[in-house]
């Protein structure tokens, strides 16, 4: 187990190295000159020199990215800023911040939004994939199998919208969603993210459903799962030990990519609730052409992607024993 983990956080700083590289290519062959973007909109030739110095422009495009991917573990000096201690990103262009802080000040907002939202989605909808399942062509299943076909069409930004108005505006039911630090009040914690959970988990309740239900009733007609019935085992026995664990691998697999993309698209989930996170962090990079920020989302984001994934590799390969002797 210890190798198999160890060959996926290998194989996931490499990827990571290939994104950081890229994305720093991207920054620099950007249509407009960093430095001026840096210098702002009263730039004299001067303050020209010291921002190009800053960013080191002079340099050839590998010594700039080496600079670069140094202050990750050493740091780095800026004539105007001073030390910028490991792991460095640079400063906002924008409001002369440091990178790194301002990502780690938005970053529990959106994986509170991201988590939250995935312990939901998967509880409801594994639990009624396994009930559709085992009632299989009974009403609760054509029920389910029904209710997941619509939830798969629906959009964040269209439910999110609607369930802002109702029971928000209208019936008053739910706070309008908000981000409080979990440290400071866990109540309001909970209630400010409870719409936007509420909303994503009937969106994904449906894919989960629908998988769940398609993959157990694949199992159950399995020739093990056949000659563990016919053994005499009991039927709770049959299904959680052989149907159910057999059925979960897949399942795992795809929310590691869920999960991936519910941090990774936050941009819309956020701006529907009007949350001040990383997806929105992002947006206003964008709008304002704040390159060190974007670079540093687009980073952080990746690595949280690929944690996520290793994470659900070791989940998968504790189901599977198969995974790890491949």
């Amino acid at each position: 187990m210890f190798r198999f983990l160890l060959r996926r956080i290998v194989g996931g700083a490499v990827i990571l190295l290939i994104i950081s590289a890229i994305v720093f290519l991207l920054f620099y062959a950007a249509p407009r000159d960093p430095a001026r973007l840096a210098c702002g909109k009263v730039c004299t030739p001067e303050t020209l020199a010291l921002v190009q110095k800053n960013l080191g422009i002079a340099d050839p495009l590998p010594v700039q990215y080496w600079h670069w991917f140094e202050g990750l573990f050493v740091g780095r000096d800026y004539a105007t800023f001073g030390n910028c201690p490991a792991p460095c990103l640079g400063y906002s262009f924008r409001n002369s911040e440091p990178v790194l802080g301002t990502i780690l000040d938005r970053f529990p907002t959106t994986i509170s939004l991201s988590l939250g939202s995935a312990a939901v989605f998967v509880v409801f909808g594994v639990g009624t994939g396994m009930l559709a399942a085992v009632k299989q062509g009974k009403a609760l299943d054509k029920i389910a199998s029904s209710a997941s076909l619509i939830g798969s069409s629906l959009q964040i930004y269209i439910v999110g919208v609607f369930a802002i108005y109702l029971f928000t505006n209208q019936l008053g039911w739910l706070e309008r969603p908000s981000y409080t630090p979990f440290t400071d009040d866990p109540g309001a914690w909970f209630a400010g993210l409870l719409l936007p959970w509420i909303v994503l988990s009937v969106i994904f309740t449906a894919n989960y459903t629908r998988m769940t239900r398609s993959q157990l009733v694949e199992t159950l007609n399995e020739d093990y799962v056949r000659t563990a019935k016919a053994k005499g085992l009991s039927s709770r026995t049959v299904f959680f030990r052989f149907a159910w664990r057999g059925a979960m691998g897949p399942i795992v697999t795809i929310f590691g990519l869920d999960l991936g993309v519910l941090f990774g698209g936050a941009i819309i989930t956020e701006k529907t609730f009007n949350l001040h996170g990383i997806g929105e962090l992002s947006v206003k990079a964008v709008s304002t052409s704040d390159l060190p920020m974007l670079l540093g989302v687009v980073l952080v984001a990746a690595a949280a992607i690929l944690i996520f994934n290793i994470i659900v590799d070791a989940v998968y390969a504790l189901i599977d024993p198969r995974v790890r002797l491949a």
